[in-house]
């Protein structure tokens, strides 16, 4: 029997040889193939996009053979090529979606693939939900079309497409490279051996800023690391940047939609803090406005600034497909969410580490400040607010513990619960400005539970109530 293949938070992952196989990905590709045509969209083109894990590039052919023998057009990246660069070939091209191998920052031993639809953003529910059913029929009748490179190349159904060119031209329209210029900033970047490579030091470079890049080759093995640029792995990157007295470190993960900061310090800069600064710096020194996006799961330090500049605030599920549709109605100023990814006015409804990094650059070279200066000039208008995740495995404790969302507590710790919101799973809004979420993880086996508090001492108190629970469970 065919293991059943699903659609997670961000496409389809699963491990080298178990559930990401040869035929599992001409399956899938069949079912994108299908949807493409039931859509009428075949003669508009497909592109196809992977990162530099293992035999990227073959298992991208492999989409290429399935999506031509359909009588797709398919444009495949002729190197390893970010996610966001893929979705920005989308809109440029007016394709009618892209197909993407890359297991974004999952461990090297994953791979999967991400549907981008042809307003290039993540697919939403209803698409992922049609892709699946189209995968299970797929899977009882075991009709896969499936042709050539040679023959699809022959029958002018594949070409090849260089995409780095045409979304760099347009983040030279985006960031004002100009004020790069002028501030001399020293800068160390790091890929994290991804399909990010030399972008984000390309472009720095380029406007005259001293960068040294690390672990800037493809490496499918990623240093024997999770392409994850979270503070347990940019040490390095923390290392570098003190050794070269840079102002800034700044790095993307294996597919280049997610963000990491370190400051001049070494010090680690949250999604959360660089999310909030942002608001502010599109607001205060560009004079932009809209709406700011965030997730459930993201800070309320971004409604502070929101606030104090009179812009509105949306609270969406866990999942960038979610905001995406929030910025493809409109007047949306940035959309971000806490594990790192964001985008902004004037750019493609998908996260993008690239950009997200060069905005932080021009942010630092407009204020002619450090990141540790701005944040303090962030707490002193908004306050501050301490924030922490903790990944509970599902094991049979934690399944337990599951049941408790049903009936909500009254009372977290010390502090009473003025309410619950079910926006995407239990997010308990305490007095005092604190919060909780509880929600399983939409990638892995866990229970993620998310705490803000506006103290360290508060903080700590949240923490002490979940683990009074797992013990209680």
């Amino acid at each position: 029997m065919s293991r059943r293949i699903t659609f997670g938070t961000d496409g389809w992952r699963a491990v080298f040889a178990d559930g990401f196989t040869v035929e599992n990905v001409r399956i899938v590709a069949q079912a994108i193939a299908a949807l493409t045509v039931e859509k009428g969209q075949q003669e508009q083109g497909m592109i196809v996009g992977y990162d530099t894990r293992f035999m990227g590039r073959s298992f991208a052919e492999e989409v290429v053979r399935t999506l031509t023998a359909n009588g797709i057009k398919t444009y495949i990246a002729n190197e390893a090529t970010p996610t966001p660069v893929v979705a920005f070939g989308v809109k440029t091209f007016a394709a009618s979606g892209a197909v993407v191998v890359t297991a974004s920052h999952n461990p090297p031993e994953y791979n999967g693939i991400k549907y981008i639809p042809d307003y290039a953003g993540p697919a939403n529910p209803e698409i992922t939900e049609r892709i699946e059913a189209l995968i299970r029929e797929i899977q009882e009748t075991g009709q896969v079309k499936l042709i050539s490179v040679e023959e699809a190349i022959a029958r002018r159904l594949m070409r090849h497409i260089y995409l780095r060119p045409h979304y760099e031209a347009h983040l030279r329209r985006m960031i004002h490279f100009d004020v790069i210029k002028q501030a001399g900033l020293r800068v160390v970047v790091d890929p994290m051996h991804g399909a990010g490579i030399g972008y984000v030091s390309r472009l720095l470079a380029e406007a005259g800023a001293e960068v040294t890049v690390i672990r800037g080759y493809a490496d499918p093995l990623f240093g024997k690391d999770l392409p994850e640029p979270t503070e347990p792995r940019l040490k390095g990157l923390a290392e570098e940047v003190v050794r070269q007295r840079a102002d800034l470190g700044l790095a993307t993960d294996g597919d280049a939609d997610r963000f990491g900061v370190v400051d001049h310090t070494g010090r680690y800069v949250s999604a959360n803090q660089i999310l909030s600064l942002l608001t502010r710096h599109l607001v205060k020194n560009r004079g932009q406005v809209g709406r700011v996006v965030r997730t459930v799961a993201t800070t309320h330090l971004i409604d502070r600034i929101a606030g104090k500049y009179g812009l509105g605030v949306t609270e969406t599920p866990v999942g960038f497909k979610y905001i995406g549709a929030e910025m493809l109605q409109g007047d949306v100023l940035l959309g971000g969410e806490e594990s790192g990814g964001g985008s902004v006015s004037g750019h493609i409804p998908e996260k993008d580490g690239i950009l997200l990094n060069l905005l932080v650059a021009e942010m630092c070279a407009w204020e002619r400040k450090s990141l540790e200066q701005m944040l303090s000039d962030l707490h002193e208008e908004a306050g501050k607010l301490y924030s922490t995740r903790l990944d509970v495995r599902l094991d049979g404790q934690a399944a337990r513990m599951k049941s408790f969302l049903q009936t909500p507590p009254e009372q977290v710790g010390p502090y009473r619960v003025k309410s619950a919101v079910e926006c995407d799973g239990v997010k308990l809004l305490l007095e005092q400005g604190h919060w909780m979420l509880i929600r399983p993880s939409g990638t892995e086996p866990l229970l993620r539970i998310y705490c803000e508090a506006a103290s360290r001492e508060a903080l700590a108190e949240l923490y002490e109530a979940v683990e009074d629970w797992r013990a209680g469970y």
